[in-house]
């Protein structure tokens, strides 16, 4: 696993894509020499990228916090089936998430366990082989619901590569969704962070070699 920054409060590494963000991540931690973390952060099982971990009970409760109150940046990336019509927005939903099913549901209106969910998104490219075109999104949340970037593009007819449990009809790769960055600042010492990955350069994310992986 990579670690991208650590310190006596916190730890900032890449969650690999299959690896729970509780269990899973706080085992990887303690076999590369950081025991007992405190997972602040949840990526789903099929999701990688960039995560945060906390050292101590304390500074999980404040960046737990800094979460809620929207103080952590947070991007992330993603391949989608279609193309929207504005290249760049904004969606806003109400979500249910069932968990039993483990499953989110847009919904018409308030009710208990509805939560409000926005997105704002950018489309860096589009690739249209004559068969299924795909879009690479670049996604920024002001809130951090559960499957929500997956269930926002699904119930606009634009699931993302991979995500069978939303409707993807392309299923020969992972949910093509990845945490790009996250950026905040330090809890204890004010020091401006900023931690940034790439997914691997597989598909689908290799049909946009230019847009990704070429040094700009």
């Amino acid at each position: 696993m990579k670690i991208l920054f650590s310190d006596r409060w916190l730890v900032l590494c890449e969650k690999p894509v299959g690896v729970t963000a509780e269990e899973g991540m706080t085992k990887l931690l303690a076999e590369n020499g950081f025991p007992g973390c405190y997972c602040v952060h949840r990526l789903d099982q099929t999701v990688g990228g960039v995560c945060l971990y906390a050292r101590d009970g304390k500074t999980a409760a404040e960046l737990s916090q800094m979460f809620a109150s929207h103080e952590i940046e947070k991007k992330y990336l993603a391949v989608v089936t279609g193309t929207p019509e504005q290249k760049l927005g904004t969606m806003q939903d109400l979500l249910f998430h069932d968990r039993q099913k483990n499953k989110t549901y847009v919904v018409a209106r308030k009710r208990n366990g509805v939560k409000e969910a926005v997105l704002n998104y950018n489309i860096m490219s589009t690739h249209n082989d004559g068969n299924i075109p795909m879009s690479l999104a670049e996604i920024q949340l002001e809130t951090g619901r559960s499957h929500q970037i997956r269930v926002q593009f699904a119930s606009r007819k634009m699931p993302l590569c991979g995500d069978v449990k939303y409707g993807s009809v392309v299923r020969n790769c992972t949910v093509a969704l990845y945490c790009k960055q996250l950026s905040f600042v330090h809890p204890k010492t004010g020091e401006k962070l900023t931690a940034q990955l790439l997914p691997k350069e597989e598909f689908p994310w290799n049909l946009f070699q230019t847009e990704l992986y070429t040094e700009k």
